[in-house]
């Protein structure tokens, strides 16, 4: 059995692993391959496909070549821009084009552990993050989608700059998000919040709504599913570097509230790195 490393921007994990128990579709089993390789001409075909369905006018042709033209020799961040551009010249203004993409999704996805397989959507996602604090008057419709988007891919991308312009409005959804009865929606409330999100910007307008991430995080400490442990856990971790006093008042609250087992993992695990960093500092 061959060996594959995941290099792949989204991935749950970067370590090797036998291609038969790999996660992703049929595709990436198939294929072995980066993932930059994926966005190339037979993906513009496919897109063109999904999007001239519910948008005719779509000039396929000119889509797909100018896809195909813009990515050759480009890293993954360069790919994902280069198709954002195409987006934004063939397809109408952000709120039609928002409309047309919520057309296309496809079907949520059964299983978080399967969030990361529509790498087709990626793009997509990306597209929401580039454009959505310019459009503000759309807060609600852009709010709208990434909630539907996070159920067939993962959004915490494309919420993150929703929460840089407006983090009142946005932490008031995310609360709401905490108690969604889909996990999707619900892991997705924490992780967008991070500090320190891999492959993202440091953010730190979440935390700056302190009573607000406190009470989000607290909605989703008692979780069983290790997705949504994982999520909180590494918000602690972000915070316990960007300010332990604050990452410590979270975690008193938590333990002097009878935690459940849920809870202590997520409190051991956050807490890694500060213990790392306690345990040089003792050897030294």
């Amino acid at each position: 059995m061959k060996k594959w490393v995941c290099t792949m921007k989204y991935a749950p994990c970067g370590r090797y692993r036998d291609l038969k128990h790999c996660s992703l579709n049929k595709y990436w089993r198939n294929k072995i391959m980066k993932l930059k390789d994926y966005y190339n001409r037979e993906y513009a075909e496919m897109l063109s496909d999904k999007i001239s369905k519910v948008y005719p006018d779509l000039n396929r042709k000119g889509f797909v070549s100018d896809i195909s033209e813009s990515v050759e020799g480009k890293e993954y961040s360069q790919r994902m821009q280069a198709i954002v551009e195409v987006f934004d010249y063939y397809l109408p203004e952000y709120p039609e084009t928002v409309k047309l993409f919520e057309r296309i999704l496809g079907p949520e996805l059964s299983s978080l552990g399967d969030m990361y397989a529509a790498m087709w959507l990626s793009p997509v996602g990306k597209y929401i993050e580039a454009h959505c604090a310019d459009y503000g008057e759309h807060f609600n419709l852009s709010v709208g989608f990434i909630k539907k988007f996070t159920k067939r891919h993962t959004g915490e991308f494309a919420m993150r700059p929703l929460i840089q312009a407006w983090p009142e409005k946005s932490m008031t959804v995310l609360k709401k998000w905490s108690k969604d009865k889909s996990l999707f929606v619900r892991r997705l409330s924490s992780e967008c919040m991070r500090v320190s999100l891999p492959w993202a910007k440091k953010m730190t307008a979440a935390v700056e709504k302190f009573d607000t991430y406190v009470e989000i995080l607290g909605n989703l400490r008692h979780e069983d599913n290790k997705y949504i442990k994982l999520t909180v856990a590494n918000n602690l971790n972000d915070l316990y570097k960007y300010n332990r006093e604050k990452a410590q008042y979270i975690v008193d609250i938590w333990m002097n509230d009878n935690p459940c087992k849920s809870t202590l993992w997520i409190i051991h695990h956050g807490s890694r790195t500060m213990r790392k960093k306690e345990a040089k500092e003792h050897d030294a």
